[in-house]
């Protein structure tokens, strides 16, 4: 399956991503996949953890696009433990030079590789392989009915989800407004500069 990531992918404030070395021996394998002093470097972002998440997803699961509204909200740090996905991140900040792009990295347990997520944008992933377990480390605390969500097929917005994927999406992110619907709504964080 070819996935062209890169698309009409374009470089997002704040977005960072990293290349992640996997060690092996007899035994298997070991990847250092978080570490605080390279992110801040990367970033210049201190990031604490308050909550860590995993998913686990069938091949073509998309998830997304999730985001929280001004005021609320997590940064997330995320890669994929087991499998592989497309994982997109979508400027939603309005007022942001880049509203409405995106971003998108191939995740892997092959290619090991973890990516920083600012509040204001927001998250999807499909799920590439049979089984995908992605991990998320959050600065915060998950407030149940504050997170909201994007339509992920919004035609708008293209995401490079594989044309030869079947499509599993959740009854809320399939019945989420589009990025112009909740631009419209006031429903989108604004953009801090």
């Amino acid at each position: 399956m070819t996935v062209d990531v890169q698309g009409r992918s374009v470089p997002l404030a704040g977005v960072w991503a990293a290349d992640l070395t996997t060690h092996t021996d007899p035994r298997g394998g070991f990847v250092e996949w978080f570490r605080a002093s390279r992110l801040s470097g990367g970033t210049g972002v201190e990031f604490t953890v308050a909550q860590a998440n995993a998913s686990i997803s069938k091949r073509g699961v998309i998830r997304g696009v999730h985001y929280f509204a001004d005021g609320a909200g997590q940064a997330k740090y995320v890669t994929c433990a087991h499998g592989e996905v497309v994982d997109v991140a979508v400027d939603l900040r309005v007022g942001s030079p880049t509203f409405g792009r995106w971003t998108a990295n191939r995740l892997s347990q092959a290619e090991p590789r973890s990516v920083y997520l600012p509040r204001g944008i927001g998250h999807a992933f499909v799920a590439l392989t049979e089984r995908a377990v992605m991990q998320y480390l959050c600065d915060r605390e998950y407030v149940p009915g504050l997170e909201l969500t994007i339509h992920p097929l919004d035609p708008e917005l293209a995401l490079p989800w594989p044309a030869d994927l079947p499509r599993i999406v959740s009854d809320r992110d399939s019945s989420a407004p589009t990025l112009r619907e909740a631009a419209e709504l006031g429903l989108l964080p604004r953009y801090e500069g």
